[in-house]
């Protein structure tokens, strides 16, 4: 037991035999844990509510309620509560059902001192590694990250790790994943007080870039009055957030390898090195591996880039954290309307989960607000739903269907993917607007 620092262990023992108290008390104290006493359940949640447990420790035979009631209840309301359920022989059934309601572990009586001391590690090493896992996801859910599919705990896990260090980091992931996001996590979870300036690489033109990067001097150019900082010195200290870093030209892409090398830089105009301290952590939606190939983005910069790497899951690949967004985001936008808050029936959120989501979690969030906006019943139901999300619902529904009925969901699910883009749409389908125009109709004309 010395793998775990038993004294900042909180540990709740519940059973109505004062010999099984005893025993478990005698040896956990003699391991320097604080043991806590409870005969009843009533008494055990009473404990739970007012003290920090780590641990319950639960018979399942106990008069008036019995311990499968409080299993269950520590589960639903002390998720960071390990469980370790202590039985006779002739309850080993319910002890087994017990793990399949939130106990960790069993531990059938009587029991050795040895057996005992390693259940109890075994159900705290399960429930610190669990908490540890909880808590990464709370920071980032701090930040509006939410999930739990595995694909986006690898995703906390990373952001965990690289918030200390001052390591470059690419976040790489298709539009609307929330790579800004993430950024921001990686650099206020660390908790320090310094500046965060993101800045769209993208969406400024490559002439204007390089004076909004790195400033410039009075009477660098026509119009330059005054001598002003650019980004890098305002980020100073804390971090700068590049999106689009793929847009950038090879010119510009040459000034930055020179600040992630030589932690300085030029301002416009000025011949004057400035140094900085600042972490870069950088953004884009495309294979800057490609672009390297194509002669489009340098070798080198990339691998300047590629220190740390945090790949985001397109929403399509994250399993029932559809559910989940779909959930927070149908609270937060009831609050910030002064709604009530309303849900999806089972129908309408399957056709939500079968969905591609091109646009990802920025379109479930649009999609989200909108419904908030416009649906005035308690429920959102398929004829609330755009008409790509009400074709998508019949998607899992297998093939053996009219070839026409399924020609209709393929057009809608394609008009959808281009958000109704007629011309788009004509070319991915490989038919002319005017026909893809008369499709429609039918298919419109048949829904009503």
């Amino acid at each position: 037991m010395n793998k775990l620092n038993n004294s900042n262990t909180n540990v709740l023992v519940v059973d109505d035999s004062i010999e099984t108290i005893e025993l478990i008390k005698r040896n956990l104290e003699a391991a320097s844990f604080r043991i806590y006493i409870a005969h009843q359940v009533q008494s055990a949640i009473a404990i739970l509510s007012s003290v920090n447990i780590d641990l319950v420790i639960t018979d399942l035979k106990m008069p008036e309620q019995n311990g499968m009631q409080l299993v269950r209840h520590v589960s639903e309301n002390f998720k960071h509560v390990g469980i370790l359920v202590i039985t006779g022989f002739p309850s080993i059934e319910g002890a087994v059902n017990s793990i399949k309601v939130g106990a960790e572990e069993y531990l059938v009586k009587p029991f050795t001192e040895d057996e005992l001391f390693n259940s109890v590690e075994r159900v705290l090493n399960k429930t610190f590694t669990g908490r540890k896992n909880r808590n990464t996801t709370a920071d980032a859910n701090t930040f509006g990250i939410i999930g739990t599919s595995e694909p986006m705990l690898n995703v906390f896990q990373t952001i965990s790790k690289a918030k200390s260090t001052n390591a470059t980091v690419l976040i790489t992931g298709e539009s609307g994943t929330g790579k800004e996001l993430v950024a921001r996590a990686l650099h206020y979870s660390s908790g320090v007080q310094t500046p965060f300036v993101p800045i769209n690489c993208g969406g400024i033109p490559d002439t204007l870039l390089e004076s909004e990067l790195f400033g410039h001097v009075k009477g660098a150019y026509t119009g330059a009055n005054e001598t002003r900082a650019g980004f890098f010195q305002t980020a100073d200290g804390g971090t700068i957030f590049l999106d689009e870093i793929g847009n950038t030209s090879l010119a510009m892409q040459a000034k930055l390898l020179r600040v992630l090398q030589d932690k300085e830089f030029y301002m416009v105009g000025s011949k004057k090195p400035e140094k900085v301290n600042v972490r870069i952590v950088a953004a884009t939606n495309v294979d800057l591996m490609e672009l390297v190939k194509k002669g489009l983005f340098r070798e080198d910069l990339y691998y300047r880039l590629f220190i740390i790497n945090i790949q985001l899951p397109p929403l399509r690949q994250r399993g029932d954290d559809v559910e989940i967004l779909t959930s927070y985001f149908l609270s937060k936008y009831a609050k910030e309307l002064g709604k009530k808050e309303i849900r999806f029936t089972d129908k309408a959120m399957k056709a939500l989960k079968v969905y591609d989501w091109p646009g990802n979690v920025r379109e479930l969030q649009n999609l989200i607000y909108r419904l908030t906006i416009l649906v005035e019943d308690d429920f959102i139901d398929i004829p609330d739903l755009p008409e790509a999300f009400r074709y998508s619902a019949y998607q899992d529904r297998g093939t053996d269907r009219p070839l026409v009925e399924i020609e209709h969901e393929y057009i809608m699910k394609v008009l959808g993917t281009h958000r109704n883009n007629i011309s788009r749409t004509a070319r991915t389908l490989g038919i002319d607007r005017k026909t893809l125009r008369e499709k429609i109709k039918r298919i419109r004309g048949n829904s009503n």
